[in-house]
């Protein structure tokens, strides 16, 4: 069988409250023939239960670390898995639209750009307030222009695709929220241009359930800059 266009890797832990309307939306968004890795990683609040109930689906692969080790292990588990020519991350938090793919997907599909990033500060309207973790995406954007000369207002982005191939040749370490850092980074060493377009975002708070925090964005300042010279 021909590999589907797109595969949609989501990383999960503790996102009982979250996970089952995610997939729901990822089910009816753009793409039908796509591809879904969920990688539960070491959840104990339920959520194995409500993944279990959505493993028959033909488009869903169910993945699951046995104890918690961070985003980037449980991306790097999907990956391994992949089969569409495409690759976007999804976190399971409902921060981050699913119908809003095309707008990532479809500038690879052309030929535009090989990396597409979408962006939470391009929106024209609806422009998000400052808060700390705005102040620590500008932190991490600024470090990526001094470093590697490319521009970015939304490095933390979720929302990171490119062709599957692509993302695996950058052979990917991090286990943690500094996954992105490393992606972005060698991205730029590669040579290749990061195209952003405009994405709609739905923030939640820590005491909604949001994990990462200032400790993850220091580790993301130390990624940024040992992968300017490790080989």
């Amino acid at each position: 069988m021909d590999a589907p266009l797109l595969t949609v890797i989501v990383p999960v832990y503790n996102e009982a409250a979250t996970v089952g309307e995610l997939l729901r939306r990822l089910l009816a968004a753009p793409y039908p023939d796509k591809q879904i890795i969920i990688v539960d990683d070491g959840s104990r609040d339920g959520t194995a239960a409500i993944l279990q109930s959505w493993a028959i689906c033909p488009n869903i692969l169910l993945l699951r670390h046995g104890e918690n080790r961070g985003k980037g292990a449980a991306v790097r588990t999907g990956l391994e898995r992949a089969t569409g020519q495409i690759t976007i991350i999804q976190d399971a938090d409902l921060e981050y639209d699913p119908n809003e793919f095309p707008a990532v997907i479809e500038p690879i599909r052309r030929g535009d750009a090989q990396v597409v990033y979408g962006s939470r500060y391009l929106r024209p309207v609806e422009r998000l307030p400052w808060s700390r973790f705005r102040v620590a995406v500008v932190l991490l954007n600024v470090l990526v222009r001094g470093l590697y000369g490319q521009r970015l207002t939304d490095e933390a982005t979720c929302y990171k695709a490119m062709p599957t191939e692509l993302y695996r040749s950058l052979q990917l370490r991090s286990n943690g929220f500094e996954l992105c850092l490393e992606i972005t980074s060698k991205i730029c060493r590669a040579g290749i241009h990061i195209l952003e377009v405009p994405i709609s975002y739905h923030p939640r708070s820590a005491n909604e359930g949001k994990k990462i925090g200032w400790r993850d964005a220091f580790r993301g300042c130390w990624a940024v800059a040992k992968w300017r010279v490790a080989r």
